[in-house]
């Protein structure tokens, strides 16, 4: 068991992890965040999600001003009051346009072509959420409409522009060429050790392929069992730190806690 200390840092997954996969509820797991709050121990959200997104989230949590990896690795915010953008950013933009000429080679619809309405009607989403997860920085999530023997063709056109493939728990996304959750969370780390001083344990809970690389990099990995037809699989030899769950969402992802960290008396 990992005691509950000082050193700890939880790093999560979102949609389908802490958040249940149909209606983004996170009850199961509100005792282990009372827990972790008390304790003082970080949680820091590693997700799809916009800054947009997860900013007023880590309100609703309690963990404002908490550090954050938004958009699988397209931003990092390493604390204080991140700001909300109004508007989508340049390079969003810019990547948009790149998949709009894509799009007549490929079948596939993006964010950006949707309306709020539409992304909150197949997400179930709110409306204000809807919008919020279109206030994207770096990243596209697309819905692929075409064979999925088509998607290596399409991950090869992508990198002629230094842009790559992932998939998540319900969408695919496409962003920036060498990002990620796991790049994202060695640069968040490596800032933390420089202000701290000391390296933290970490255990990190992830259900979707797109989790994978932030999975490999943690001390201990909470795979939780997931809805997407790729499986999460992960080239660690520590097996004996990696565990699998039986649940989904949120009881997943508490069942992932009771199994590594030591019950407070």
């Amino acid at each position: 068991m990992i005691p509950l200390d000082y050193s700890l840092l939880i790093v999560t997954d979102l949609d389908g992890s802490l958040l249940d996969h149909h209606d983004y509820n996170w009850q199961a797991a509100s005792e282990w965040l009372a827990r972790l709050k008390q304790q003082q121990i970080p949680l820091v959200i590693c997700s799809s999600k916009t800054a947009a997104e997860i900013i007023p989230l880590q309100k609703r949590l309690g963990i404002a001003g908490a550090p954050f990896i938004a958009e699988n690795g397209a931003r990092v915010a390493f604390g204080g009051e991140a700001q909300i953008a109004e508007e989508p950013g340049a390079d969003y933009l810019a990547l948009c346009a790149t998949l709009s000429n894509l799009q007549a080679d490929f079948r596939f619809t993006g964010f950006h072509d949707f309306s709020d309405a539409e992304v909150a009607r197949f997400t179930g989403l709110t409306l204000t959420e809807a919008s919020q997860s279109r206030l994207r920085d770096a990243s596209e999530v697309i819905v692929w409409r075409d064979d999925e023997t088509r998607l290596d063709a399409f991950r090869a056109a992508l990198a002629q522009h230094q842009l790559a493939l992932t998939q998540g728990g319900r969408f695919w996304h496409v962003m920036p060429a060498g990002s990620g959750k796991g790049v994202a969370l060695e640069q968040l780390l490596q800032q933390l050790q420089q202000q701290e001083g000391t390296k933290r344990t970490t255990i990190g809970l992830g259900d979707g392929p797109n989790d994978a690389p932030m999975l490999e990099r943690v001390d201990y990995a909470v795979v939780i069992k997931g809805f997407s037809k790729t499986p999460v699989v992960l080239q660690r030899s520590d097996h004996h730190n990696v565990y699998h769950t039986a649940h989904v969402g949120p009881e997943g992802w508490r069942e992932g806690l009771d199994y590594f960290l030591a019950q407070p008396e």
